[in-house]
Parts: C-alpha cells; structure tokens; sequence
C-alpha cells in the first residue's frame, strides 16, 4: 500500500497552495482599476475593508459609552428591550448623563405626587364631522410598510396591538394581509402612490377605497404629506422587487417599477387638501381621517388653517413627524438637513390651531425618537395628544440598530424580505414582547406625570419641562417658546407671526416666510 505523505510535506503543499493564491491576489490588486489602496498595496490593503465592515459592530459594541450612542444610545436600547422582556428596566448607581450641561431637559415633579389612575389614558380621535370617533392609546405603532418590514415583523406588530389594544399605521405602502391577520387596530395610510386603492394612472380609486376603509380593522385614515427621513421627495421601487405579491398589494403592474412621487396628484391647494379629507371621511363612512406631514415653513401651515377655516372643516388629527424620525433608508443630506426637528414642529402646529381657534377639534400626534415614558410626556407637554413610535417598536421585535435596513440583509429578520432570515422572527413570542413594551412605557409615562401632580395629560402644563441654557441657568418651555393664546391670530397677529400669517393663502402652498 502506498504510504501516507508525511506531515511536512503536506504542511509544504499547504504553504504552496497559500502562496500561490496570495500570488494571484497579489497580481490581481496591481492590475485592477477600482480601488486605488489595493493597487498601490495589494493583499495588505483588504485588511482596510474588512476592519471598515466591521466598524459599525466595534463602535456599538465596545467603543460608544451608555449614553451616546446614535440614533439610539445604550441605555434606551436596554430600556426597550428589557420592557419588552417584562423587565422593569431600572438603573443602579445614579444617571450617567450630565444633568448641567446646556440643552439637558428635565421634568418638574411636584412635593405632592397624585395618585396613578386605575386605567391609562386614551385619547378620542374625531371632531364634529368624524361619526366613528376612535380610543386612542398613549403610544401606538408608527408607519411602517410591508416591504420594507417582512411579514413576520408585520404579524408581530399587529398581534402586539391587538393583545395590547392600542393602534398600528400601516405606512404608505397599503394594507397587507399580513396587517389584517392578527386583528389589531389600523391605521391606513395613503401616502402619494394611493396604494392598494389607485387607478391604473396613479389617482385615488374611490370605490375601492370605499371597500377596504369599511374594513372593522381599519381605525383611521391617515394622508401622508411627507415624513421625517426625506421630506419633500418620494420614493422608487426598481421593476424586478415588485414582485407578484407586492404588486397586487398595491395595485401596481408585476415587474414595472413602482414610483411613488414627491407631492399628491389628488390636490394642489390647501383648500383642495381639506377637501379631499373630507371627501376620504365621507367615503370611509364617517371614520377618523387626518394628515401626516414633517413640517417645514410656518406659513405652509397657517395656510392649511386658513383652508380650514374656508371650507369649514378640518382633519380628525394631524400626526408631527420630526426630522429626527425615520424608519426607512433616505438620503444623507435630506436625513441630516431636511425638515423641522419634532419639537418645533409640534409647537408650530400646535401654536397654528390655538392661534386660528381650532385646536379642540383636532388632535396632534407626535412622531420622532419616541421611545421611552419620558418621551411621551415631553410630547404631550410640547403639545402633542399622543405618540406614534416606529424604530423602538423595530427593537422590542429584535432588532438590534445594525443599520442594515435597505440591504435586504437585516441580521434579524425585522426589515428584509429573505425567509430564511425571517425565520429568526417568532411571531408568537414577539408579539408578546410589543405588548410588554407599550405597556410598560405607557405606565412609566403614567407614573411620571403622577409624580408631577398630574392625573390626566390634560393637567400638563409648558412650565412642566425645563431646559439648561448653560451650566449655571435654566429655563421653563413656558418661557422658552411663544405659547399662542384660542384664536388670537384671528383676532390680533402678535408681531412674531404677523408676517406669516398675512402671507398664507389657502389658495397655495408657500414657503417664503
């Protein structure tokens, strides 16, 4: 029989056959084109790209410290996932943040705490005109799409809802059957396609809009004017990702691609906007219907106003989105440089209704880095009813902010279409974990505002929440920002928004002032 080759000859073989591929690499990283590093150091120079790719795990990992982490920072990720978990998620040792550094915002309590209330507060979403008014929770689902979720992130999310009774925004991309499985509240949004009930030019389809909006499921009806990530743009869906069920979802041709343009085809004006929210409300029987818009010029809102105040009718809610929210993947300039933070927003809009004398016929929602109890009772301060929350609900069904949305390739099945990925998302157990959150947020929330002397939102008041303006002095939100008072631009513009109040129209959009 032939003799075993010797352990060194095969260590030799081994060593040829790694040289000889080093050799080839070698070779190709001098001749290639692209990369300027490899050609000048080849083999070595791969070493810049792996530690490049692993970049994003070390700085998370083993480098960020609790508190500064971005978009969300060691500590709010372990709040959401322990609450999830039914932990508490209490922290020993004292706050790591720096309490007098300028712009840290606190909450004052009161020396005689309330009792918590035995049921957590809902708010009622519909004004004189809406005939199915909706309960809303406190911290509810924001928009996200099938599509840009997998259907098991959808299952969890919805069936989180339902068990816990609060709402979930389907996002632009329409109702999926996966929405509609579990049985949890919606909130259909259309955005500017009008999927999953637009005509075959891209116009709203009133007959099937009529049908689905009749659906049990569907709470209310939500116009996405823009959003937080990208205001002002839209989006495109290239022809071979529409597949056979994305395209029937949304009512658009398999294989062609999807476009959903910057601005709506069904108005123009605000007054036309207006008219067309009514036009929803009637179809879909007397429910719910608003706005969702990220806002950008004070006058585009005060010319809404005034379209309100013209036809004589006003959306059921309008959501806030900030700048600082966002879900879905969007270019870097518009991320990082677009739109009004969440909140000047909410105090734009908020100012803009009490101002025109409409504030008690709408409710605001506020949608942007909402993620723990403190945050719910801050937006409602700045003027908010409720709040809507997207990425923290992403991290109570796993995900772990790997950043890795827009490339199919989501670690944890939460935002990729792949199934064997999907795999790793448990719809029974993760739905559990969404109800344990919202639940757990919205009591802390709960029992902050009971610690402030407050037993009902509506108690909270601007001098609530205070702001360091620097090491040494701080400042209370009543005196920081301009609180308008019930009708006064009606009445007497004060000088700060005279000039944008006289340059609104309900007949256009501007954004001059």
């Amino acid at each position: 029989m032939p003799s075993r080759p010797s352990a060194r000859s095969a260590l030799a073989s081994a060593v040829g056959l790694a040289g000889a591929a080093l050799g080839g690499l070698a070779a190709y990283d001098l001749t290639q084109k692209r990369h300027t590093i490899l050609r000048n150091y080849p083999v070595i120079g791969h070493m810049r790209y792996l530690l490049e790719g692993l970049r994003p795990e070390l700085q998370q990992y083993f480098i960020e410290r609790n508190w500064d982490g971005r978009p969300y920072d060691r500590d709010i990720r372990s709040i959401i996932y322990e609450r999830s978990k039914g932990i508490h998620g209490e922290q020993p040792f004292g706050t790591e943040r720096d309490v007098n550094a300028s712009g840290y915002e606190y909450l004052v309590h009161s020396i005689a705490p309330v009792p918590e209330p035995a049921k957590m507060p809902r708010v009622r979403i519909g004004g004189p005109d809406c005939t199915q008014p909706y309960s809303m929770a406190l911290m509810n689902v924001s928009a996200m799409s099938f599509g840009a979720l997998s259907a098991n992130a959808i299952r969890a999310l919805n069936k989180g809802a339902q068990l816990g009774g609060f709402a979930h925004d389907t996002g632009e991309g329409s109702l999926s059957p996966y929405h509609e499985e579990m049985g949890g509240d919606l909130v259909w949004e259309l955005g500017t396609g009008y999927f999953g009930s637009r005509t075959a030019t891209g116009l709203l389809d009133e007959d099937i809009f009529r049908e689905k909006s009749a659906k049990h499921q569907v709470k209310c009806i939500s116009v996405k004017l823009s959003q937080g990530a990208k205001p002002g743009i839209g989006g495109v869906l290239p022809g071979p990702k529409v597949t056979a069920e994305i395209a029937d979802i949304r009512g658009v041709p398999e294989g062609e691609k999807c476009v959903s343009p910057p601005s709506h085809a069904m108005f123009s004006t605000p007054t036309e906007l207006i008219e067309f929210l009514a036009r929803l409300r009637e179809l879909s029987g007397g429910k719910p219907v608003g706005m969702k818009l990220c806002v950008g010029s004070r006058v585009e809102v005060l010319s809404l106003c005034k379209a309100m105040l013209e036809v004589g009718t006003t959306p059921d809610f309008v959501i806030v989105d900030g700048s600082e929210g966002g879900t879905g993947a969007a270019p870097l300039e518009f991320e990082d440089h677009m739109g009004m933070p969440l909140t000047q927003g909410l105090m734009t809009v908020n100012n803009a209704l009490v101002g025109t004398g409409l504030r008690h016929r709408i409710r605001i929602g506020a949608s942007g880095k909402v993620a723990a109890g403190n945050d719910i009772v801050k937006r409602m301060i700045q003027g908010a009813d409720y709040t809507n929350s997207a990425r923290a609900m992403m991290m109570a069904i796993g995900c772990i902010q790997a950043q890795r949305c827009h490339t199919g390739r989501c670690p944890t099945g939460v935002t990729t279409q792949d199934p064997r990925r999907q795999r790793g998302l448990v719809v029974e157990d993760k739905s559990v974990r969404v109800k344990q959150y919202q639940e757990g947020t919205v009591a802390e929330a709960v029992k902050l505002m009971a610690a402030m002397g407050v037993s009902d939102p509506s108690e909270l008041r601007p001098w609530m929440l205070r702001r360091n303006l620097s090491e040494t002095s701080n400042i209370s939100y009543a005196t920081l920002y301009e609180w308008l008072e019930p009708g006064q631009l009606l009445a007497e513009p004060p000088e700060t928004w005279a000039e944008a109040w006289s340059s609104a129209t309900p007949d256009a959009f501007g954004t001059h002032v």
